[in-house]
């Protein structure tokens, strides 16, 4: 017995939890054991109003009506915010497992994308492997050879090293030790390497058909090196696709 008549006692009184409060209710015989000694209860919870169920129906559809225009809203914006490509420097790279588009950046490297259109309108990396691909680094093509160890009939280009960071999707020129030393071997980034900002040229970014280019077969853990690899289809200017 907690002693009280008609008033709540202390913990009971002390006690809300929102809508469901406990409370101690006397019955006849007095308050019965308990924590405080009382009959423990919840009081109900507030009914909101109640809906006919074509009332229910139109209020669901018209949620669902508001989150669509809404998603729709955020992709055309998105859409419309998207930089518009220039054909003269865009690289299409047909793979067996589709195909990759690339934007190029004259911005930051201008001799070398003057290098890679050069070389795209003659044909050359038609039918080149991807001689040494790494699982979560790069893919590497560009060597008439398949070695790893040519390039084109043109000179070597000078560095154009920039901050522009080497994150998923980046193009860049390969080389040997020399800074100076790119030609047509290129590589795509399956993952960002800090490691390599500021040590290898950029000169492009795929903007379309990343899971291609996750598709290429990978080579042997640590050399990257592939037995029987994929190869470039075909590639060419977007200025020039038929």
């Amino acid at each position: 017995m907690c002693g009280l008549s008609t008033r709540r006692c202390c913990i009971c009184s002390g006690f809300d939890g929102g809508y469901a409060r406990l409370v101690a209710q006397r019955s006849n015989s007095g308050h019965k054991a308990g924590l405080c000694g009382g009959r423990m209860a919840f009081l109900p919870t507030p009914k909101g109003p109640k809906f006919t169920g074509l009332e229910l129906f139109s209020m669901r559809l018209t949620t669902l009506f508001t989150g669509l225009m809404l998603a729709f809203g955020f992709v055309a914006s998105a859409v419309a915010q998207a930089p518009k490509l220039d054909p003269a420097n865009t690289l299409i790279l047909e793979l067996k497992s589709g195909k990759v588009t690339i934007a190029l950046r004259p911005d930051l490297a201008p001799k070398h994308v003057e290098r890679v259109k050069l070389l795209a309108k003659e044909g050359f990396y038609n039918g080149l492997k991807f001689h040494r691909v790494i699982a979560g680094f790069m893919a590497q093509s560009g060597d008439p050879t398949g070695t790893g160890t040519s390039g084109s009939k043109y000179g070597n280009l000078p560095a154009e090293f920039t901050p522009a960071p080497f994150d998923r999707g980046v193009v860049g020129a390969a080389r040997s030790a020399s800074k100076d030393s790119a030609n047509s071997q290129f590589f795509i980034m399956f993952a960002a390497n800090p490691g390599l900002n500021g040590e290898y040229t950029v000169w492009g970014r795929v903007v379309d058909g990343m899971m291609a280019v996750d598709a290429i077969k990978k080579g042997a853990a640590g050399s990257g090196t592939v037995d029987q690899p994929d190869i470039i289809v075909k590639a060419y200017l977007a200025s020039d696709a038929k």
